[in-house]
């Protein structure tokens, strides 16, 4: 009852904000043509580009209010290195949350919306109108060090989890920013890299997230550094009016993302709203284009419009800059960011149930490896430095005491005589570079080197996407994927190993066995090797990347070509057991206009209570076109009490099996036999169901 009441309370604020911005659409336009009337083509050349590197420029004389936009998707970023400090008053402190991968990896929607409310209330709180995230761009290959600001491989786990994103954090008054529109899967000299995506490919996986945060209500987007198709799409009227403006029906701001745009006169004229930060040399000024008559005064009203009618529509312009009575729920976004780390860690493995480990048992646990000391979290713009962040041994130490020790090179002898051996691994992902699937290779070494040496290893990885764990995965006793856990994360991670949480996290990506296995294979040029820092991009060089996979991203690419993964899409393990039974189908048969509802029973078979994820996919079974084996259509996460079940129902419409045509350039249905397949994760399916599409 408490989980259809949130439901109701985040749809009808949905559809409440929706409905409140169509309404507003017209008279914001009108308003901002008011404001367009007292501003002299001086003030419009200062009004297209950033200001101060964070803010949308002001003319408080005249009505405008400078605007702040900080990063990012995680949290505050806070700033210190602001030129003019006095412009804003900062934050002095902001929570740092899990990251999103971690928080997709919950599969729950309900988290989504509360996590995106908490940041945007300490928006509201510090002066900041436009956060910059959600970032949504699809997980397709694993060495982008960007994954953990984004929500995994699949689009429809992505839109779900984007949607009630933008609804939760736009419920406080501050603005999203979808980024970044679009193709850009790469970190790998992101500015040169021309992504090629197929008409197919891109309506049906790297758009659908895009367009659900727009139909939520999403005020801003933030174009990406990546080509697209041959054109930087911060400057490119195909990416911005015909795209995102005509196809998706964006009506609000759109921003480049900083320094990513190189000619400003097609800057001007492709739609785009405002070249941020504003510092960059292009060699001509905005007012030097105007006097060589190359840009018209027309121009510039059409892209300030929108900044102005956006800034209106979520009264930037007549509403206090702070709110500081937000500053005491700052313990709440605390306890929303540990229940988003609890439901978020995924256990991928427990041999023999090692797990959960008895705090009152008198054992030896030897504590090693990387981050013992240190809080791991992705580096970058995403970078949320966090308050009362406790270390692992710290949260261990609390439970366990002096049966807990560390040592940072254990000896053979060390390792042996341990009872169990709590392994600390993972990488420190950032923006702006690749980082190698496999471990660095003194990572590698020694990871190797505890697990031949105690039997009963338990690997906890922090990371922000899959790493190489082929060669020791088989010989840990237990596998933790603990992800960018925030400020909270360890402690989270404790509660999960003693038992006081049940694990329900999901994998929102696929682990392949090994990089050569990945559909993006490839992708990078021939001769390029990886960089750990960021490098000076000279445009020269710029290089196609293909996605010659298409739509096969993900699962989709492993279960059709029948590769073996080391962990499926959706896994996750739980100290309890479940089963799905009882199958059925309210009709065996669908038109266009009719549905058909799915059900199932799900039952907690275990003893102690924990949460499940019901994941349904279909398939066509004789498609006209290649088609994926499964896709994700529907899930839902619940959670149950010991020998407690309950029936699921899922309503699966036309739409749902709809694939885009290429000859057509629309959405298009087939009829004949499809497939509903039932599980908890892509490999583990449970019940299956066929019906006939009229």
């Amino acid at each position: 009852m408490k989980k259809l009441f949130l439901l109701i309370f985040m749809l009808v604020n949905c559809i409440g904000l929706y409905a409140q911005q169509v309404m507003e659409t017209s008279e914001a336009y009108k308003k901002a043509d008011e404001l367009l009337k007292k501003l002299t083509i001086e003030e419009k050349a200062l009004m297209v580009r950033g200001y101060n590197k964070f803010f949308i420029k002001g003319f408080e004389e005249k009505g405008i209010l400078p605007v702040y936009l900080s990063d990012a998707t995680q949290g505050v970023n806070i700033r210190n290195n602001l030129p003019d400090p006095n412009v804003v008053k900062q934050l002095e402190r902001s929570t740092a949350f899990p990251s999103p991968i971690l928080l997709a990896s919950t599969f729950s929607p309900e988290l989504s919306y509360q996590y995106a409310k908490a940041i945007g209330e300490e928006c509201r709180a510090g002066g900041i109108e436009v956060l910059l995230g959600p970032g949504l761009n699809i997980y397709r290959q694993s060495q982008c060090a960007r994954n953990f600001e984004y929500f995994g491989e699949d689009p429809y786990l992505v839109s779900q989890m984007v949607s009630q994103y933008v609804t939760g954090l736009q419920s406080t008054g501050t603005a999203a920013c979808l980024k970044h529109f679009y193709g850009n899967n790469t970190e790998f000299y992101r500015k040169r890299s021309n992504s090629i995506i197929g008409e197919r490919a891109m309506n049906e996986i790297y758009l659908p997230g895009f367009k659900a945060g727009i139909d939520a209500g999403a005020m801003s987007v933030m174009t990406s550094y990546n080509q697209i198709d041959g054109e930087w799409a911060g400057q490119s009227s195909y990416v911005i009016k015909k795209i995102l403006r005509e196809k998706l029906g964006f009506k609000w701001l759109v921003m480049s993302d900083w320094n990513s745009v190189w000619d400003l006169e097609k800057v001007i004229k492709s739609g785009q709203n405002l070249e941020m930060p504003g510092s960059y040399n292009f060699g001509v000024s905005v007012l030097d284009l105007y006097h060589e008559k190359k840009i018209t005064e027309k121009d510039l009203d059409d892209m300030i419009r929108p900044t102005l009618a956006t800034c209106v529509a979520m009264g930037f312009y007549s509403r206090p800059k702070y709110d500081t009575t937000l500053l005491s729920k700052y313990p709440e976004h605390e306890q929303t960011a540990r229940r988003v780390a609890e439901e978020g860690v995924v256990l991928l493995k427990n041999r023999n149930e090692i797990l959960p480990l008895d705090p009152t048992k008198n054992r030896k646990i030897l504590l090693t490896g990387k981050f013992v000391y240190e809080i791991p979290r992705g580096y970058g713009a995403a970078e949320v430095i966090g308050y009362n962040n406790v270390s692992l041994i710290d949260a261990l130490q609390k439970v366990f005491g002096r049966t807990v020790y560390y040592i940072e090179k254990p000896t053979v002898a060390e390792i042996k005589e341990a009872d169990v051996v709590l392994l600390s691994m993972g990488t420190r992902d950032k923006e702006a570079v690749e980082r190698p699937f496999a471990l660095p290779r003194e990572d590698e070494s020694f990871m190797r080197y505890i697990t031949k040496n105690n039997p009963n290893t338990i690997a906890i990885i922090n990371t922000g996407s899959a790493i190489d764990m082929s060669a020791w995965n088989e010989q840990l006793a237990a596998l933790i994927y603990g992800w960018y856990g925030g400020q909270s994360g360890f402690e989270a991670l404790t509660d999960i190993i003693i038992g006081k949480v049940n694990p329900s996290g999901k994998l929102p990506m696929t682990i392949e066995r090994s990089f050569k296995d990945s559909p993006a294979w490839g992708y990078l040029p021939q001769g390029a090797s990886l960089y750990n820092e960021l490098k000076n991009e000279h445009l020269i060089n710029v290089y196609d990347v293909n996605y010659k996979e298409d739509v096969l991203v993900g699962y989709r690419w492993y279960d059709t070509k029948k590769i073996e993964p080391l962990y499926p899409f959706g896994y996750g393990l739980s100290y309890t057991t479940f089963a799905l039974t009882k199958p059925r189908l309210s009709s065996n048969k669908m038109n266009d206009k009719q549905t058909i509802k799915c059900s199932v029973t799900l039952t907690n078979t275990g003893k102690c209570e924990g949460a499940e994820v019901v994941q349904l996919y279909i398939k066509e079974n004789q498609p006209s076109v290649l088609r994926p084996e499964k896709e994700l259509k529907r899930f839902e996460k619940v959670s149950l009490k010991p020998g407690e079940n309950r029936i699921l129902e899922f309503i699966i419409t036309s739409k749902d099996l709809a694939f885009w045509d290429d000859q057509t350039h629309s959405w298009k249905t087939n009829t004949g036999q499809y497939t509903i397949f039932l599980g908890t994760s892509s490999r583990h399916i449970n019940q299956t169901l066929s019906f006939i599409k009229e």
